[in-house]
């Protein structure tokens, strides 16, 4: 459930940003399967990854970061 929270998160950030699936992957150096992975929530990111997109997308972890809340979609 966290991983999919991260992965939706990322995808829109992304895609706000206007980075398509593959040129976003070859800019954080991962291959565009991961990143596929981790955008549908078939694999938790880990920090060095979390801090990469942010990085990358201009932002801060924390507004990256899935808000708290027990909210469901």
């Amino acid at each position: 459930m966290e991983a999919e929270k991260w992965g939706r998160r990322i995808r829109a950030f992304r895609k706000l940003k206007g980075y398509t699936q593959e040129t976003f992957a070859r800019e954080l150096g991962v291959s565009v399967s991961v990143l596929g992975e981790v955008e549908r929530g078939n694999r938790m990111p880990d920090e060095s990854f979390k801090s990469q997109v942010a990085f990358m997308l201009n932002i801060s972890v924390e507004e990256l970061a899935p808000p708290d809340g027990n909210q469901q979609r």
